[in-house]
Parts: structure tokens; C-alpha cells; sequence
């Protein structure tokens, strides 16, 4: 496993295809510090012993003791550690933990893979394991690259008056494919050593050229990654771990790539663009449960933290808006651990979680986010937005006022103070605080891909049953196949 060390200086070693505000950089570029700590913070827990079994995990193909990020879940346990994993992590990053992305990714194409060879004898599964055990003895971290551009949202990708709206293969090499397009809104890209693109949707034979899945280092040639990062404001004097953290989203454009054949996972098979965009989609709302719980933690917190600092802290209206927090989170959290014990062996050997109970998790985050944000500045005040900057606490003439002001808890120092008030400002009135917002929405799809999900997944005939049974309708029915359905059996 390597190092955070080692994961910056192979970063560092990559070549400029990073695009900030007009201006091509490198990776070492203090803009994209920000996201590159939370990625360093996966490589330094799992090095920590106190997170044995947490970070880590057995490899299936090798044996040998591996980043959990880059594991392939074998039962229900593995996807719990993983829930777990992601929880945990996230609370020490403030939020979003990225590198789920990859390992959704590589959950999505070993199943994917596997069934498209036992559909038409082709060799993806083969070629997509040989790069999956490359990939986890350097210990990479990936990026999926999955949304693509869309053009005119009515008409499907073969319709479009650009064919660039998504990514396609332009020509088939016997030795590799060549293709173009552009992926949008992609997490973490230029701190990533991998991208890997799957489908973004269900696809018709017209649409054979955008059923492509393939992986590429993230300074591949003609590959250019057009980024906003999104952080904090640097601090002075008044350092703490949240505000070095952040992340960056990314254009990737695909300008006539050739991809080799070995890196190819995906080429036509248009049948598996639904089956092959939905894994990934789903797997990722499941790992939701365990990073939007911490989110949930997190405001929770920062809730009655700033309750102290206004000397609120035991009102009784606060402990009911603390307990929202807590059944949000809670009852997501318990979501997911419904969808590992309730999730579905493949044939691939890669165990997926119930997409009822993942998709349900997510949902409910998705639903509350603007409420938990709403809560918090409720009880912080307006402060949030109208604290004065850092360098004011540190000038000679403003310094003494506001070492006197800011206190409202004579039992808080004012150094205290002033640092609860600079987290608060950073959680909720940041670029950060609006990322976090917009992401709880839409990161892992949009709601509606949910309630989709939902509505083909639910038999609300057998529920429909049950209220026949009960009103003397038809006694003989079925009541419910969902009553039938057995938890797979827990392997430690």
C-alpha cells in the first residue's frame, strides 16, 4: 500500500493536462492541494493499525492485504466494513471522502464484464481482472467518469445534432479504440491516477458507438481535464484539518483518444449500457449511506458546538433539532446495512448491495440535506456570513475588540470562539457549503433516478395484497414476496 508520500510524488510525476481558470498546471498546483489532501488522508488510514480491517481488506484475487478502497466486496461484510469505512473516513475529511468513486467503478465493471462474456463470449472479464490486480498492487486511486454532456436532454445519444454530446468511439483498431466526447462534473479527476468511464444511461442499437467502458491513466495523451477546484479560504494563524480539505470537479475531454485494447472493458455491447451505468450508479448511492451519515455527524456537531458558543446548549428546542440530525443520519446509515445484509452474490464473485434499501438510504439524504443545513444556521445565527476575516482577530487595532465580542459563553475562550465560528462560516457559507448542498442532491444521479429505480424494484402488486387480504378481498393471495425475501448469511 502506499504512503500519502508516495501517492504525491507519483502524482507529481504526471503531465500537464490540468486546465485552472485558462491556465494549464501541474499537479502540484496549491489549487488542487486542497482535494489531494483528502485524497492523502485514504492512503494515511490505512497505514494507521488503529483502522486494520477498516481501510484495509484481504484481496480476492491475491490474498495479500490491500487498500479497502480498491477491494472487491466478497459478502455482506465486506460491503458493511466499506459503509463503515466511509463513515469514519469522512468525518475526518469534513465530508466527502472521493476515492468511493473509483471502487463503485470497479464494482460496477467486474460484475458488468463477466456477464457481457457469458453473454457473447467475449473476453472483458479476463482483461478487466488483469487491470483490477495492477491496480491494486500500486494502490491507484480511480475516478469515474461517467456523465456525459447530454446535449438536448429529449433525444437519445445517436439523435444528438453533436455526436460528441457523448462519448463514442470513433474508430475500432485491432489494437485499441479511438474515441471522443467530454465527461462532466467528474470528482477528483486531477488528483486521481486512473479515470475510468463507464455509461451514463440505457443505449439502443443505434447507439452501439456509446457503449464504451475503458480505463486510462489520468495524464493519458489527448486527455484534458478542465477543473474548478472548490476550498476554503487559507488560514492564517487559526489552522484546523476541515479548512485544508476540498475538491475539484472536471471537464474530461476525450480529443480523439486512442485507448489500448487491454485497457477496453466495453466495445458495442449496447444490450449492457442500462445494466453497466445502473451498477455503478447503484453501488455508489450505497456508498451515500456511509458518507452522508457522516455528513449528518458533522452538522449534527457543528450544531451543538455553536449551541455552546451562544450558551444554548441546553434548551429543549435544541436537543429536538439534535435529534433530527441523528434519525437522518441514522436511519441512512441503517439503510445500508440492510442493503449489505439483503444484497445479491454475482456470478462474477463481487457481492452487491440490495438496490431497494441502497437506493431508499440515499433518497432520504438527498430529501433532508437543505434541512440539515437549515438547522444549523438556524441555531448559529447570522454570524455565518458576517464574521469578520481572520487578519481582523489578528490586527492590533480590531484584534482587542474582537478577542471582547466574539465571546458568548464566558466559559468558552475566545480563541475557542473564533474557532467555532470560522468552522461554522466554512460549513455553511462557503464553496465548500455549496458544493456539499448541490452534491447531496445529485452526487450518485439525480432524485429522479431513484424513484426510478424504486418503481421497477418494488412489487407494489404484493403490497397491494396485503390490503386485499385485509379487506376480505382474496384471502388466498400472496402477501408479500417482499416478507419471503431471506438476508444473505453474515461471513466475517
Amino acid at each position: 500500500m502506499r504512503t500519502p508520500e508516495e501517492y504525491f510524488s507519483d502524482l507529481k510525476k504526471m503531465k500537464k493536462n490540468v486546465y485552472v481558470g485558462g491556465e494549464k498546471v501541474g499537479r502540484d498546483d496549491l489549487r488542487l492541494m486542497p482535494g489531494m489532501n483528502v485524497m492523502k488522508t485514504t492512503f494515511a488510514l490505512a497505514l494507521n493499525p488503529d483502522w486494520e480491517g477498516v481501510m484495509t481488506a484481504k484481496s480476492s484475487l491475491t490474498g495479500k492485504k490491500i487498500n479497502r478502497f480498491t477491494h472487491l466486496p466478497q459478502n455482506p461484510w465486506d460491503l458493511m466494513q466499506k459503509q463503515k469505512m466511509i463513515r469514519l473516513a469522512a468525518t475526518r475529511v469534513g465530508g466527502c471522502i472521493q476515492r468511493c468513486m473509483g471502487q463503485d467503478a470497479i464494482v460496477a465493471l467486474s460484475i458488468a464484464t463477466k456477464e457481457m462474456d457469458e453473454e457473447y463470449g467475449t473476453e472483458y472479464h479476463k482483461r478487466f481482472m488483469a487491470y483490477l490486480r495492477a491496480y491494486q498492487e500500486r494502490d491507484l486511486a480511480g475516478a469515474c467518469a461517467q456523465t456525459d454532456t447530454k446535449g438536448d436532454r429529449s433525444k437519445r445519444p445517436h439523435e444528438q445534432e453533436d455526436p460528441d454530446a457523448y462519448v463514442h468511439i470513433v474508430e475500432e483498431k485491432s489494437d485499441g479504440i479511438i474515441v471522443r466526447g467530454a465527461k462532466v462534473s467528474i470528482t477528483m479527476a486531477p488528483v486521481a491516477d486512473e479515470i475510468i468511464v463507464v455509461p451514463t444511461r440505457a443505449l439502443t442499437e443505434k447507439d452501439r458507438d456509446y457503449a464504451v467502458a475503458f480505463a486510462i491513466p489520468a495524464d493519458w495523451e489527448r486527455i484534458r481535464l478542465i477543473t474548478r477546484p472548490a476550498g476554503l479560504r487559507e488560514r492564517k494563524k487559526f489552522k484546523c484539518p476541515y479548512a485544508e480539505m476540498g475538491v475539484a470537479e472536471s471537464v474530461v475531454v476525450f480529443d480523439n483518444a486512442f485507448i489500448p485494447m487491454e485497457r477496453v472493458f466495453m466495445c458495442g455491447e449496447w444490450q449492457f449500457g442500462r445494466r453497466l451505468a445502473l451498477l455503478f450508479a447503484d453501488s455508489h448511492r450505497f456508498s451515500y449511506t456511509g458518507c452522508k451519515a457522516a455528513v449528518s455527524d458533522i452538522l449534527c456537531g457543528a450544531t451543538a458546538l455553536v449551541a455552546e458558543a451562544n450558551n444554548i446548549e441546553r434548551t429543549s428546542h435544541l436537543r429536538e433539532k439534535l435529534s433530527e440530525f441523528v434519525g437522518i443520519g441514522e436511519l441512512a446509515y441503517a439503510a445500508g446495512i440492510a442493503a449489505a445484509v439483503y444484497g445479491e452474490e454475482t456470478s462474477s464473485g463481487t457481492f452487491f448491495p440490495n438496490l431497494i434499501y441502497s437506493n431508499i438510504g440515499r433518497r432520504l439524504m438527498g430529501e433532508n440535506i437543505y434541512h440539515e443545513f437549515n438547522i444549523l444556521t438556524e441555531i448559529a445565527g447570522g454570524l455565518a456570513v458576517t464574521l469578520p476575516f481572520e487578519d481582523d482577530f489578528l490586527a492590533e487595532e480590531t484584534k482587542k475588540d474582537l478577542e471582547k465580542y466574539i465571546i458568548r459563553n464566558p466559559k468558552i475562550s475566545y480563541e475557542d470562539a473564533h474557532r467555532c465560528w470560522r468552522l461554522i462560516e466554512n460549513i455553511a457559507a462557503s464553496d465548500m457549503a455549496c458544493w456539499y448542498q448541490i452534491a447531496g442532491v445529485h452526487g450518485g444521479g439525480s432524485p429522479i433516478m431513484e424513484t426510478i429505480t424504486l418503481n421497477i424494484e418494488v412489487d407494489y402488486e404484493s403490497k397491494k395484497n396485503i390490503a386485499k387480504y385485509l379487506a376480505g378481498i382474496n384471502e388466498e393471495l400472496d402477501q408479500s414476496k417482499e416478507l419471503k425475501t431471506k438476508p444473505v448469511p453474515l461471513e466475517p
